[in-house]
Order: C-alpha cells, then sequence, then structure tokens
C-alpha cells in the first residue's frame, strides 16, 4: 500500500487516509440530516473493507458490506428532505435490541477465531454493534448515536490494539462526532413533540 507520511513511527497509507477522510464527511453529513451522508457512506466502507482484509480483520471488513447496503437502503429511505423528525424507540424496543446485539457478538467471536481471525472479540463486537447502530440510523432513531458511542470506543481500542493507530485516533474523533449527533437529533425531536399542556386553574 502507498505510504503517504510517517508519524511517530506510524506509516499512514493512502488508502487508510482516504478511508478515515470519507467517513468523517458521512458522519458530519449524517448529523445534518442529510441524504448525501449515504454516498461518503458507501465509499469510506468500500475503501475500509479493502483496508482491514488487508490486517486481517475479518469481522471488520465484512462490517463495511453493511454498511455499504445500508448506505443505498438509507438513501431511498431518508428521501430528498433526509431526516426532519428523528424518532425515538420504545423501552422494549432498547432491551430486544441489546439482546440481539449480545446473543450475535457471543455467537460470532468464536466463528472468528476458527478461521483465523485476531482479536476476535472486540472484532466481533464491531460488526454486531455497527450493524445496529447502522440500522437504527437508517430508521432515522434517536439511538443510533448513543450506539455509535460504545461501537467507537470499543473501536478506537481494538484497531490502536492491532497497529492502526489512525484509524484508532479516527475513531477516538468518531466519539465526539457521536455525541454531537446525539445532542443535536435529540434537541430535533424534542422541537417537534407537542408542548405539554398545562393544567387549568382551579376556580374559587
Amino acid at each position: 500500500m502507498t505510504v503517504l507520511f510517517s508519524a511517530w513511527g506510524y506509516d499512514v497509507t493512502l488508502l487508510e487516509l482516504a478511508s478515515v477522510l470519507l467517513a468523517f464527511l458521512a458522519i458530519g453529513l449524517g448529523i445534518k440530516g442529510t441524504r448525501w451522508t449515504w454516498p461518503f457512506y458507501f465509499l469510506s466502507g468500500l475503501l475500509y473493507g479493502w483496508l482491514f482484509i488487508e490486517f486481517d480483520l475479518f469481522a471488520s471488513a465484512a462490517m463495511q458490506l453493511i454498511f455499504m447496503v445500508a448506505a443505498v437502503w438509507g438513501w431511498f429511505t431518508w428521501g430528498r428532505e433526509g431526516v426532519r423528525v428523528p424518532g425515538r424507540l420504545t423501552g422494549g424496543q432498547r432491551l430486544l435490541g441489546a439482546a440481539a446485539v449480545l446473543v450475535l457478538w457471543v455467537a460470532l467471536a468464536p466463528l472468528l477465531q476458527s478461521i483465523g481471525g485476531v482479536a476476535t472479540w472486540g472484532d466481533a463486537f464491531m460488526f454486531v454493534g455497527s450493524l445496529g447502530a447502522q440500522l437504527l440510523m437508517v430508521f432515522e432513531k434517536v439511538e443510533a448515536w448513543p450506539s455509535w458511542i460504545v461501537v467507537n470506543v470499543v473501536g478506537t481500542v481494538l484497531y490502536a490494539s492491532q497497529g492502526l493507530y489512525f484509524t484508532s485516533l479516527f475513531y477516538a474523533a468518531l466519539i465526539v462526532m457521536a455525541l454531537v449527533g446525539w445532542r443535536e437529533w435529540s434537541r430535533r425531536r424534542a422541537a417537534a413533540e407537542p408542548a405539554v399542556a398545562q393544567p387549568a386553574p382551579a376556580h374559587a
């Protein structure tokens, strides 16, 4: 892979830098709720898939296929207006989603280990957690952003442990962006909710 520059002994390749820049654009546009987030998600997923295959992070590579499919799906689901009023999950839906992520995570990690993957528990969580967060994003749910915070924390640690320091730094920055996205979508949701009716004053 073509090395663009070295920083503190780490070689930053053209592939990794392009993947990071496209992902930054995708997430920044996602915070704004415009459908133009999705073409950048697609391109970033394509490049990151290539990068992760080079490092034997098979689940992280497969995760990019989900991003690419979700990008096409999201483009048509969001429509021209993008996200105007984000929705929220019910308490039951949150519990069901968390349970599904846990079950899939426990099932996937041993499978990755059997095919020679590295850091399989972290890699498996990135796959399953990203799948859940991306689905919430497509369906315009506020809960997508706190889900991304958890995924990005795991990603920061995982990719640093595998020597992908530039990508690890990128995931650390994504934690901040997910916090901003959570605040912005929550604000939009709150602004759209009807004001709570004030009780009528009691008559003497």
